[in-house]
């Protein structure tokens, strides 16, 4: 028999302990390291989906946070659950690297969670709390890293598929440096390990180290297009206009002239609605290039330099857009037509800048 003293302890217990319990309900989700990929949260997953969510894509250039292109995700989620998606090959990875959770719970947000999903392979990409965390997902975000791992990890798994529902149930989606690489129906894989320059490409577009992706993700309004990355400051306009002349020739039959290049430069984001319509996010330092071949190569041969006439190149700033239904360009900051002849920019080029430089430089590919 309980003397009065351990009742009226156990009472205080019960009526301080088991009210927070219930309120609590399940348990909170927290950081965890599985052998296929890596977990960390902040705030509730388990809290109520948005109400509303919209449309959005973020195109970034990669080299810094454009924060209105962060809080354009998190505007268009609702406020809802944000999934971000990272690749490394190995446990090395460290938490607080970007901080892209933090920041949108308190900087770009506010939103009800951030979780990052750090994949170590493609199993990972089959796993259930993987799947079901992007099904939750409100809106998703692809940081930087390698663009290959994130094709050798997704492409034909459960990750792709939940990708394309994501995007087509009207939820947004961005992604920086590698995470831009990846979200157009083509795009440049850097398969073989390295990162393609401009003076290679364009001296042999056929080079081993071009190693082009056709039909990954399937996302309203890139269908036609491959995204490139950093794309004044590594000078990659030769490489972009090297994939489009393979793409044209190879594999878009009778939509060959509507393929198109989006360029993004660093610090800087393509923001594009549900409207079709790509805008600069505001405070972006540098620009959007968006590069239309008008026709077929002239010289498209394994082994030998590019030659092609009259490709087309608009610079966006803060001022213009593009409809990406009409590829109508409004108020271009830029607007004229390159041409390669034997591997070598023709002419006195606005393009020189950003198409030639002496030494190559490290990082993303």
């Amino acid at each position: 028999m309980r003397s009065p003293v351990i009742a009226a302890l156990l009472c205080l217990i019960c009526a301080t302990v088991a009210p927070a319990a219930v309120a609590d309900g399940a348990p909170k989700a927290r950081d965890y390291r599985d052998r296929n990929f890596d977990y960390f949260v902040s705030g509730d997953p388990s809290a109520p989906r948005a109400a509303h969510t919209e449309f959005g894509l973020a195109l970034m250039g990669g080299g810094g946070n454009p924060d209105a292109a962060y809080r354009f995700i998190a505007q268009r989620a609702g406020g809802g659950h944000i999934v971000i998606l990272r690749a490394v090959g190995d446990d090395s990875f460290d938490p607080d690297d970007g901080n892209y959770g933090r920041s949108f719970m308190k900087e770009w947000g506010p939103v009800a969670s951030a979780e990052t999903i750090v994949f170590h392979n493609r199993q990972a990409s089959s796993d259930p709390r993987v799947i079901a965390a992007l099904k939750n997902a409100d809106g998703i975000f692809l940081a930087g890293g390698d663009q290959s791992n994130y094709i050798r990890y997704w492409k034909g798994t459960p990750v792709q598929e939940a990708l394309d529902a994501h995007v087509a149930a009207n939820r947004p989606i961005g992604g920086s440096s590698a995470g831009l690489a990846v979200l157009g129906r083509y795009s440049y894989g850097a398969l073989d390990g390295g990162s393609m320059e401009s003076k290679v490409a364009l001296a042999d577009p056929f080079d081993q180290g071009v190693t082009l992706e056709r039909d990954f993700l399937h996302f309203r309004f890139l269908e036609d297009v491959i995204t490139d990355t950093h794309f004044s400051q590594r000078h990659r306009l030769g490489r972009l206009i090297a994939f489009l002349a393979r793409l044209r020739a190879e594999d878009a039959g009778s939509r060959a002239g509507k393929l198109l290049g989006i360029g993004v430069d660093e610090k800087t984001a393509l923001l594009i609605g549900a409207d079709g319509v790509g805008r600069l996010a505001a405070g972006s330092p540098g620009s959007a290039w968006i590069v239309l071949p008008q026709k077929a190569a002239k010289s498209l041969t394994a082994g030998k330099p590019l030659s092609i006439a009259d490709v087309r190149l608009v610079r966006l700033d803060g001022q213009g857009s593009i409809d990406l239904k009409t590829r109508r360009v409004q108020q271009p900051a830029a607007d004229f037509a390159v041409s390669i002849e034997g591997g070598r920019l023709i002419g006195d080029s606005p393009a020189a800048a950003i198409l030639t430089r002496d030494q190559p430089e490290p990082g993303e590919n």
